[in-house]
């Protein structure tokens, strides 16, 4: 792949700003270079020093885990940040375009509508599976990244590996997002064994979900070297603190902790799954391999309300394509799945 093409040429010339960790990256030394506290954080603890801006220690350490190298690893505050910064150095405004495929994940094209890019839209089927079809309908000249979600957003499915392989093979020269944020649910390898034969691959995943580390916001973007050298040109210097960098640092090595709640999840997936179908004016609950459930219900927007009012938030996806009536349902604790039946249980029409 001829990333020179591929990326905006004024970002291939931009100079980027030189952070004082770029200087100098080690970790112990009379640090009078970056105008910080040289005392200690007011609130007590040890934040007086500006971060490692390339987070070295934490991208080793979860490339063991993922089976990648650390120069394959990009990470954002959120998945939200690399999802952003790859039309800001991809796509030209008023230009150039992306595909997605409704119904997914909103932030794909709100990105690029604050970019002015413009959006092509390629539909996923009646049950959430990709129509290649639409897909190469959509693709055009102007095209310079494809996004796909899968397990999908909102309605949970993993999309079919092999036409994803085909979009990749069938557009070499344009990037293919596989946006993995819940994976770990799924009974599946990741796209990250494709890297190696992809250079037009992006793997986005999240510490949100499985990992339970939402409220720390932080996200992973696996891809070409050349491409994460270029997401770094342009990224904010320090966009990773240090509380986070430290928390993950103790997180990966609770892997099998994770693996176990992914587990209690999956379980008390299935038993909600199964409540909810005995409720008559449940329609379909449609497959899901993920934490979520995209649920059909009879006058759902009643239903929403009424659950609104009980203080049960689910989410309102009734005006999103293909999702007519639906309700997007987390999977709670035990505790919160029982509230929510017993709330369902006395609802009336």
């Amino acid at each position: 792949m001829d990333f020179n093409q591929l990326i905006r040429p004024h970002i291939l010339s931009l100079q980027p700003y030189s952070s004082a960790r770029d200087e100098y990256s080690g970790s112990e030394g009379v640090f009078l270079d970056a105008n910080e506290n040289p005392f200690h954080s007011v609130s007590g603890n040890d934040f007086n020093r500006y971060p490692d801006p390339y987070q070295w220690e934490v991208k080793v350490k979860l490339a063991q885990l993922k089976g990648v190298k650390p120069e394959n690893i990009f990470l954002g505050n959120g998945s939200d940040e690399p999802i952003d910064l790859l039309i800001k150095a991809i796509c030209e405004p008023k230009e150039s375009n992306i595909v997605i495929m409704p119904p997914t994940y909103g932030m794909y094209k709100v990105c690029a509508d604050i970019q002015q890019v413009k959006i092509q839209q390629a539909p996923l089927s009646e049950e959430f599976e990709i129509d290649l079809d639409n897909v190469f309908d959509a693709v055009n000249t102007a095209t310079k990244i494809i996004w796909v979600c899968s397990p999908n957003n909102p309605s949970g499915n993993l999309l079919d590996k092999s036409s994803i392989i085909q979009i990749l093979k069938a557009f070499p020269e344009k990037i293919v997002v596989v946006d993995e944020a819940y994976i770990d649910f799924a009974d599946t390898d990741s796209f990250l064994k494709e890297l190696p034969n992809f250079e037009n691959l992006v793997v986005l995943q999240t510490f949100s979900k499985a990992w339970g580390m939402a409220g720390l916001r932080l996200g992973v973007a696996y891809c070409h070297p050349t491409l994460i050298g270029i997401l770094n040109k342009i990224k904010y210097p320090y966009n990773i603190n240090i509380l986070t960098q430290k928390e993950l640092l103790k997180a990966l090595d609770k892997e099998k902790e994770k693996n176990d709640l992914v587990a209690e999840i999956n379980v008390l997936k299935d038993k909600l799954r199964d409540d909810l179908l005995k409720l008559e004016f449940t329609e379909k609950i449609f497959p899901s391999d993920s934490n979520m459930l995209l649920v059909r219900f009879k006058n759902a927007k009643a239903i929403f309300k009424y659950l609104l009012d009980q203080k049960i938030i689910v989410r309102d996806r009734t005006n999103v394509a293909l999702c007519d009536d639906c309700l997007r349902i987390s999977i709670g604790t035990k505790e919160e799945n029982k509230a929510l039946m017993e709330s369902l249980s006395k609802y009336t029409k």
